[in-house]
């Protein structure tokens, strides 16, 4: 949370202060739902795969056969591999797409559905090209699908009653009361109204 996120909820300057530097180092650890998903799922089918081959492996050394058996086992396993490899590489995309959205859209599964993959490519490092700019795209030409970016205005009143304020947010020189009593006079001396 911001420092202006724990004043609004009534903290001090200061207190306000610390809880923003201390909410700011506990975000450093933290990794997004969907990048540990990735990396979790990453982690079981890399399993899935050793376990897989090391099985393949041992058929094979123990197959008793011609050139020809051996040669299209090892053809199938070959494919076998590839279409993993695709399986993999969709659900990297898939997974960067809706980190891409996430929180800055009315439906992830929608605007998700809506990019072509076929124009995306996955580098080696994870990152994908392309993306940005289908994005930037759908945002023009479908702009209702996302959620709309308010930029803080530090002018708007904040809502409720608030004492010793003008209502937006700027504290006013004189104390604040320490009662209800003292707000309620304070609040009709300020408008004049005690006469």
């Amino acid at each position: 949370m911001t420092k202006e996120q724990f004043i609004a909820l009534g903290l001090t300057e200061e207190q306000a202060t610390k809880a923003a530097e201390e909410s700011k180092k506990e975000l450093e650890t933290y990794v997004p739902k969907t990048k540990f998903d990735t990396v979790s799922e990453e982690n079981k089918n890399l399993k899935a795969t050793v376990k897989e081959n090391a099985t393949q492996l041992e058929t094979l050394k123990n197959s008793t056969g011609d050139n020809e058996t051996l040669k299209k086992q090892i053809e199938t396993l070959q494919d076998e591999s590839k279409k993993k490899d695709e399986a993999y590489k969709d659900l990297q995309l898939s997974n960067a797409i809706k980190l891409a959205v996430a929180g800055k859209v009315q439906d992830e599964d929608i605007v998700s559905g809506l990019i072509d993959k076929s124009k995306l490519i996955l580098g080696d490092d994870g990152k994908v090209t392309g993306l940005d700019e289908q994005l930037k795209g759908l945002k023009e030409s479908k702009a209702f699908l996302f959620k709309e970016e308010t930029p803080a205005n530090n002018n708007d009143p904040k809502p409720g009653f608030h004492v010793g304020t003008d209502g937006k947010g700027t504290e006013q020189q004189q104390s604040k009361p320490t009662s209800l009593f003292g707000a309620v006079a304070a609040h009709f001396q300020q408008n004049n109204l005690t006469k």
